[in-house]
């Protein structure tokens, strides 16, 4: 069993999904996106690149969280959040994961400064998969924050 890394400063971000059937979704991020069970059990943890995919079922509120019920999403037209996975070889990663059986309802798509798709998880989570394509390389808006630590800066 993988150790969940300690962040080098400050935090380390993962992303949590509610699904329906956690065991479905692991194999899912593992078999398809070629992730690895990082933490078995319940929740699953599931280490895929530079970050973690928390995979749970859903529930009611919990003494922490009095109003929340978390539960996959009703409408998977209707989108409030969603993973972006960043990649070298857009086209690569289109054909390994549809060959695995992922599902893409277009090809890859190129826009302005990057060639991106979209997949769904088997609980209907969008995930945006995308390669920046301009040319000076790896783009990044003006407006954008630096790297730099919040506290380093001021």
């Amino acid at each position: 069993m993988a150790e969940l890394p300690p962040p080098p400063e400050g935090i380390l971000l993962a992303h949590f999904i509610v699904s329906d059937d956690v065991e479905r979704s692991r194999r899912f991020y593992t078999e398809v996106l070629g992730g690895r069970v990082a933490f078995p059990g319940d929740p699953v943890n599931v280490a895929l690149a530079n970050s973690w995919i928390v995979i749970n079922a859903g529930g009611g509120p919990t003494d922490d969280k009095p109003a929340v019920t978390l539960e996959t999403p009703r409408d998977p037209d209707r989108v409030s959040s969603f993973l972006n996975i960043r990649v070298k070889d857009i086209e690569a990663v289109y054909a390994e994961w549809s060959a695995r059986g992922a599902e893409f309802p277009t090809p890859p798509k190129q826009h302005q400064y990057e060639k991106r798709c979209y997949i769904r998880d088997p609980d209907g989570h969008l995930i945006e998969v995308g390669q920046t394509t301009d040319p000076e390389g790896d783009w990044s808006p003006a407006h954008w924050p630096s790297s730099t630590p919040a506290e380093e800066s001021e």
